[in-house]
């Protein structure tokens, strides 16, 4: 159960934010091995006057992409993958990043987040 949230700079079109949430949704089922239906994506996009980079306003393309998992749920090398896929996913459709664009992946504990009401430790023991 993956939850993502990307934050673009300049402001996108509708069409840029579906190929964008596709593209993220697609990548944490093929290289993180995530289940589709409970992958949530959100794309926002910020103006020049609430994002600078070095104290001036971002003259680039700019990305934050925050990404949540559970803990211990994927190794480093599906990460690292995610990390680089996720790069060029941004860079084909946004144009080349500013070098302050973060992809930030974010490992939470099974007993600390969930979804339908229960955590994802609760889930892992409903399977057993």
């Amino acid at each position: 159960m993956p939850y993502i949230n990307l934050l673009v700079h300049p402001e996108i079109s509708d069409e840029q934010a579906a190929i964008l949430a596709d593209g993220i949704t697609d990548a944490m089922v093929e290289v993180m091995g995530k289940r589709r239906e409970v992958t949530a994506v959100r794309v926002a996009g910020a103006n020049a006057t609430v994002w600078t980079l070095g104290g001036a306003p971002a003259a680039s393309p700019t990305a934050y992409l925050d990404v949540k998992i559970t803990a211990g749920t994927n190794s480093t090398a599906e990460k690292e993958e995610l990390v680089r896929r996720l790069h060029g996913l941004l860079n084909a459709t946004l144009g080349a990043l500013a070098e302050a664009s973060y992809i930030v992946i974010h490992e939470l504990p099974a007993e600390n987040w969930g979804y339908s009401g229960m955590t994802q430790a609760a889930r892992a023991g409903s399977r057993l």
